[in-house]
């Protein structure tokens, strides 16, 4: 007598979707898929307009975007938004035990808050700004990574995903030019801002010449360096210093590192995206401080 295999097939499908939509989430998250177009998704009134923060208010938002806001001890919290479902995924059992105050939403009402393009997962997280840090607390730090005016935060994101993952000691931008600490700067960092000082001074010129002073070479990548990177690297801490794509480096910035370099490239194309290109020179960087 055959067996009705009904049941166990609808389970395993489950299964495997929830595998499946696990996966392509944390491929979403760490960039390397593209989100889902805004035309298919729910578009919200034409009158929508971002909300007017404040220079204390930082609104982030996705699974582990906020999962890292909330197991760093650096940021503090004023509430939490979140759907019954993100809430499961994010192990949040009982949200009246939070230090701060939470509430179940729908997806429809994060979309309202945080608008069509916000790819929110079901979750967002009102905090403030994390603290400042000095140029001083670096001195220790072996490789540190400045950029000269990337205005993307889709690549800072990325390249700050990077630098954690290369024990980078901070990531330097400049205020102006730069992104702001925001959740499309978080999101495309998947965590990562909560796990590496982002630091945004006012002069970069200035900056470089104090890390000189704390014992930093700086290098500024630059198609027409001089010398290939490898083998530029000299003493046992190395600061990289990358421009905005098309620009690169600005004149000023070329002329107060110690050295400049480029990253020879034996293919057809000849120049990569900022990001990628943060994640070879820390590569190479790291390869050094290690012999």
């Amino acid at each position: 007598m055959s067996k009705d295999r009904t049941g166990d097939r609808n389970a395993k499908d489950t299964h495997y979707a929830n595998l499946r939509r696990a996966h392509r989430d944390a491929k979403r998250e760490r960039g390397e898929i593209p989100t889902p177009r805004p035309d298919k998704r729910k578009k919200l009134a034409a009158d929508w307009k971002p909300p007017a923060l404040g220079p204390e208010q930082v609104l982030l938002y996705g699974l582990h975007t906020v999962r890292a806001a909330l197991d760093n001890p650096e940021r503090q919290v004023v509430r939490l938004a979140v759907t019954q479902n993100a809430a499961a995924r994010l192990e949040l059992d009982d949200l009246s035990a939070l230090p701060f105050p939470a509430e179940i939403v729908t997806p429809q009402d994060l979309d309202r808050m945080l608008g069509p393009d916000a790819i929110h997962q079901g979750v967002m997280l009102e905090t403030r700004p994390l603290p400042h840090r000095k140029l001083e607390a670096l001195r220790d730090c072996p490789l540190i990574l400045v950029l000269d005016q990337v205005t993307d935060p889709h690549n800072v994101g990325a390249i700050m995903r990077s630098a954690v993952a290369f024990d980078a000691g901070a990531l330097i931008t400049t205020m102006r030019h730069s992104p702001t600490e925001s959740g499309v700067l978080a999101k495309s960092a998947s965590g990562a801002l909560e796990l590496i000082p982002y630091i945004q001074i006012t002069n970069l010129a200035d900056t470089i010449e104090e890390l000189h002073r704390l014992g930093f070479m700086t290098i500024g990548l630059d198609s027409e360096g001089p010398q290939p990177l490898e083998g530029t690297f000299a003493g046992d801490r190395i600061a990289l210093v990358l421009g905005s794509e098309g620009k690169g480096l600005r004149q000023k910035t070329r002329q107060t590192v110690t050295a400049l370099a480029r990253l020879d490239m034996p293919g057809a194309i000849k120049s990569l995206n900022v990001s990628n290109a943060a994640a070879i020179a820390m590569y190479a960087a790291r390869q050094y401080l290690k012999g």
